[in-house]
Parts: C-alpha cells; structure tokens; sequence
C-alpha cells in the first residue's frame, strides 16, 4: 500500500499534463481570430468600405460622412470601434448567463467548442465584405465577437478542472504563450499575403478578406484538437437555481455582484484588474497610432513591431510563470504593473525616428503583456468558490470588456486637448497606479483561503 499511493499520485499528474497540454490548445486556436481580425485586419478594411458606401473619395484619408445603424448615422471612419463597443456591452450582459449555464454542464468543453464553431462560422463570413456591403460584417464582427468570450468563460472554467492550484500559473502561462505563437505565426502568413498581395495576382481588398477567412478556418480547425482530447467533468458545488428563466438569466450579473460581497478580496482583485488591464488594451490599441502619428514610423516599422511583440510575448508568459512558480502570482502581477508605469513614462519621451528605441520599448511591452495577462487569469481563478467557475469568469470577462473603453476615451480625450499623443500616452499611467493601489489592498492568502481553495507553496 504504501508504494502503490506515489504511483497513483504520479499517474494522476501525469494525466493532468496531458490535459493541460490539450486546454493550452484553445489558446492557440483562438488567439488567430484575436490578432488577425479584431486587432490588425478588420478595422481598416471595414473603414474602406463603409466610407464607399457613405460616398467618400477613395483617396481621402478619413471620412467624415456618415452610415445608417439602426436609425442612427454614423461616420465611416468611426464605424469599427462603435461596433466593438456594441459587442462588448453585449458581451457584458450574456456572457454571467453563458457562465451560470457552464458551471451546471457535464460538457464544458462542448459549450467552448459550440461558441468557437458557430464564431467561426460567423467570422468566416467577413471573406464576402467587399463593395460597399458593410451591414454583413457589421453583423459578423458583432455576432463572431460576442460569441469568441463566450467560449473563453467555458474554457477558462476548464482551467481549474485539468490542474491544482499549484499548477494553475504554469498552465495558464504556457496557455498564453501557446496562444502568442499561434496569433503570430497565422499573422505573419497573413501579412505575407497582404503585402504581396500584387505578385500573388491578388488585389489589396482580396488578400485581407483572405486572412480575415484564414482567421476563422484557423480558429475553428484547431478547436478540435482539445475537443478531441479534453475529458469532460462533472459540476461541484451546485447553487440551487431560483425564480422564472428570466429572472435566472437577465438578474444573473446582479446576483453574482451581490454575492461577491462575501469575497473581499476577490472583488479587491477584480477592481484592480479592470484598471490595469485597461490601461494595457489601451498600450496595445493605441502603440500604432503613437508610432505612426508622434515618431513618425512607416507602416514596415509598424508591422515588424507587431510581429515582435507577437513573439517575444510568447517569452514574456512562460518568463512570468518562472516567476510565479518561485515568488507567486500575486507578487509577479503586482510587479508587472510597475513595469507597466516605467514602460509609458518612458514612451512619453521615445524621441522621433528612433528605430531601434522604438522598437526596445515595444520588446518591453511584450515581456510583461505576456506574463500579465496570464498570470491574472491563473489567479483569479484561486479566487473564485469551487464549482462558480463559468460564472466568475464571466464576471471576469464581462468587466474586462465593459469597461475597456475608458482608456481609449482619456487617450483621446488628452490628445484633443494638448494636440499631442506624447501626453496622452504617459496619461494612462494612472490605470497602471490604480492597479496598484488595489493590489496593494488585496490579501492573497486571505482571498484564497475564502473562497476555499488551498494556497499554493508560492502566493
């Protein structure tokens, strides 16, 4: 007996590695749908056409003239980000009724597979975005968006399913750096195309609806290996649902907001993660405009930065897994963020035409994106009560994309009013403090313990 227990114990971490590997997957798969079309391809291109719908001069930079959404009339110029913001307040509002519904399934992974097939399917559909049909990728972007988070609250769930606590933040970080490679490798075939569009015998307007259909094939195509290979696993812990199905469904945000009342700490971490995460979407969005528009950099410049913060964020989340595996992911994320408030301080004063500065800031921005984006997931899922898996990372979704347009809006709001991006850069410093400020407030062990999970060695 006493020989049999450390081959049981062994055999089990094996098995969990397996599945680990095979959740790691889904990062790669959909991270392509991520890069490819929400971050690089979609905005520009839908700009074309929907300013040919509105009637602008091909060769006016910006249109200012406007299209009809839903009685509403919209420029042209401006219709890409009102769409996301659309997607993510819808997204806000379904995606804690999806979690409710995934943490009572027996089949987690058929729900991430579902949202991801249909997305895809969805997303694949932006290849007919051409002329002026603006209103059918209008609705694909939306639709594809929307349904892409809430495939990510079934398969973050499935993180506490297939590791321990101890394994949480080397699984979520190599889940992460997975997901770089995959967005970076499709990208970078895609850019290929793009830009040799003419000796490929393409237009310009056809070899980006080509990758934007790459993207969907992609995502879709490799959703099938963890599908394949991850095991099911029954619920634990099971609220007793109450009142009618809409009471279940709409009232769901409000009622796990109430609940986290008894999680401090939890909600703690939560307040301090809608800031700095803010703050990086924002470094992220916003790094093309500050190279092209205040330093003066060439679109060759700017797509060779991308594709290296593509790659070195790959570096960056296993580096800050290393961290975590030895100080914690309390202390890593929390050092992150002063990383973060010395990166965009440092930006403010890159001077013009600086390839090489430029391009030093940007490896720094990779390194710590990666290691922050992955350890907070794997953290806050030491925060949430077991068995509320699908709807806590709905609630963590759901913030993230509800409130990530206040950074956009004091990047521009400063920039309208100083007529520089150099002040508005170093302005979202203050999400990174605040960050801070909140993750100071928070007790690690205290949050984890409440929630009734077991601390792991390093907190």
């Amino acid at each position: 007996m006493t020989t049999a227990a450390p081959e049981v114990g062994d055999q089990a971490a094996r098995e969990r590695r397996r599945q680990q590997k095979a959740w790691n997957w889904y990062d790669w798969a959909n991270s392509a749908y991520y890069t490819t079309v929400l971050t690089v391809m979609f905005a520009p291109y839908m700009i074309t056409v929907a300013s040919r719908a509105a009637g602008c001069r091909p060769d006016v930079d910006s249109c200012t003239r406007t299209v009809s959404l839903l009685g509403l009339h919209l420029a042209a110029g401006s219709l890409p980000s009102y769409l996301t913001s659309f997607a993510t307040i819808s997204s806000a509002l379904l995606l804690p009724v999806v979690g409710a519904f995934v943490d009572r399934s027996t089949h987690k992974k058929w729900h991430m597979a579902g949202y991801a097939w249909v997305g895809a399917a969805f997303a694949s559909s932006l290849f007919f975005l051409k002329g002026d049909n603006w209103q059918l990728g209008a609705v694909a972007v939306v639709v594809s968006s929307v349904l892409a988070g809430c495939s990510l609250v079934s398969y973050y769930a499935i993180l506490v399913d297939v590791s321990t606590e101890e394994e949480r933040d080397r699984a979520s970080s190599r889940g992460w750096a997975w997901g770089y490679i995959g967005g970076g490798l499709l990208l970078l075939l895609d850019l290929v195309i793009f830009l040799g569009h003419d000796s490929l015998g393409l237009s310009q307007g056809l070899a980006v609806r080509v990758s934007l259909l790459s993207a969907a094939l992609w995502w879709a195509g490799f959703t099938i290996i963890p599908v394949r290979r991850l095991r099911n696993h029954a619920p634990r812990n099971l609220v007793p649902q109450r009142g009618t199905l809409a009471q279940r469904s709409f009232g769901q945000l409000l009622a796990t907001l109430k609940e986290l009342r008894a999680y401090p700490m939890t909600m703690t971490f939560l307040l301090a993660y809608l800031f700095y995460n803010d703050g990086i979407q924002t470094v992220i969005s916003s790094a093309s405009i500050y190279g092209a528009k205040q330093l003066g950099f060439g679109q060759s410049i700017l797509i060779a930065a991308i594709l290296m913060i593509q790659f070195v964020a790959w570096g960056g989340a296993l580096l800050f897994g290393r961290l975590a595996a030895r100080h914690g992911a309390y202390r890593s994320i929390l050092w992150g963020t002063y990383a973060w408030m010395v990166i965009v301080v440092l930006a403010m004063f890159l001077p013009a035409h600086r390839v090489g500065l430029f391009l030093a800031v940007g490896f720094a921005i990779a390194v710590v994106m990666g290691g922050t984006q992955a350890l907070s997931r794997s953290f806050f899922s030491l925060l949430i009560p077991r068995g509320r898996e699908g709807e806590y990372f709905a609630l963590y979704n759901a913030c993230e994309r509800g409130t990530s347009w206040f950074g956009t809006l004091l990047f521009g709001l400063v920039f309208q009013l100083t007529g520089s991006y150099r002040p508005a850069i170093v302005a979202l410093v203050v999400f990174f403090v605040l960050g801070a400020f909140f993750l100071h407030r928070l007790d690690p062990a205290r949050g984890i313990r409440e929630a009734g999970n077991r601390l792991p060695t390093a907190v």
